[in-house]
């Protein structure tokens, strides 16, 4: 009998680029609720049915991802009250709010206008970075099965930082780990090289064997950013910041500040080799893009 199909593995044996992948998004709103998740976890949470739609409705309206948290050892365990995150990644200033709220009807009382506007909603700042894991195996199992034993190595070595979330988006290169409120996505990572992972970031640094991308700029942005940084070997998560991008024809060039000056990269984004079932769940075969580096110059 034939093992069954894992998205993440197919992506790894056919050694698809981690790179330009993350999810574009700058607000972000976590929200702890121990579960069960469900196929879409904040639709099929237990939350009052008034707040899930409502909660749908106003982030859909204001651009702003909601995410369901909850603590590693304590998943389906009663929490008191009901701990929210705002993040904004932006990519030269993020910054993160927080908040515990007595009831989860407060959610609606949150601005997320404001906060799809990089603006506060109304909560404390906060402390960072928050490491969140995803282990949304409802949504697709690789992400529990990949996802749960690097949230245990952290909640080990990193307990306070340390967030199991639903789907963030990239199932197939699962263990993926979301950094906020850089807004940095990291896939393929494993338990043994989470810890590692967790220090440089707490230190300000940049793994990019594992970095698929900060959400806060456009993919080929992202893939732009990384090859910049491999030929710089620039780590330093500030050092290198976007400024401008703009289309020549079927290229995109993008310009970034880096430390000795400016520089401009020139990317290709095509449709990647062959069709694939891109998740565990996929009923049909996609294409993936492929973001390509045609040049990386000094300007300045």
């Amino acid at each position: 009998m034939s093992a069954a199909f894992r998205c993440a593995g197919a992506s790894l044996d056919r050694d698809e680029p981690l790179t330009g992948t993350a999810s574009t998004v700058r607000a972000f709103l976590l929200v702890e609720n121990p579960g069960p998740w469900g196929v879409d976890a904040l639709r099929d949470s237990r939350l009052p049915e008034r707040v899930r739609s409502g909660l749908t409705r106003a982030a859909r309206a204001a651009g702003v991802r909601v995410l369901l948290i909850r603590r590693h050892a304590r998943r389906g365990a009663a929490v008191d009250g009901c701990r929210v995150f705002a993040a904004y990644a932006d990519p030269v200033s993020p910054w993160l709010e927080t908040a515990l709220l007595p009831e989860p009807e407060g959610l609606l009382d949150l601005d997320l206008a404001a906060l799809g506007a990089g603006r506060s909603p109304g909560l404390e700042p906060a402390d960072g970075p928050l490491l969140c894991v995803c282990t949304h195996g409802r949504h697709d199992v690789c992400c529990a099965e990949r996802g749960r034993p690097v949230a245990a190595a952290l909640c080990e070595s990193h307990p306070e930082e340390t967030w199991e979330c639903s789907h963030i988006g990239g199932d197939r290169f699962a263990a993926n780990l979301l950094v906020l409120p850089d807004g940095l996505y990291y896939g393929r990572i494993d338990p043994q090289q989470a810890p590692s992972l967790a220090d440089a970031t707490l230190a300000g640094e940049l793994d990019l064997d594992h970095l698929r991308g900060r959400s806060g700029i456009p993919m080929a942005v992202q893939a732009a950013e990384i090859a910049l940084r491999r030929e710089l070997g620039e780590t330093r998560s500030g050092a290198v910041r976007p400024l401008t991008r703009r289309r020549t024809g079927a290229d995109l060039v993008a310009d970034f500040e880096a430390p000795d000056g400016r520089w401009e990269v020139r990317i290709r984004t095509v449709p990647g080799s062959g069709e694939h079932l891109l998740t565990c769940g996929a009923q049909r075969e996609n294409t993936a893009p492929d973001h390509q580096v045609l040049g990386i110059r000094r300007l300045a």
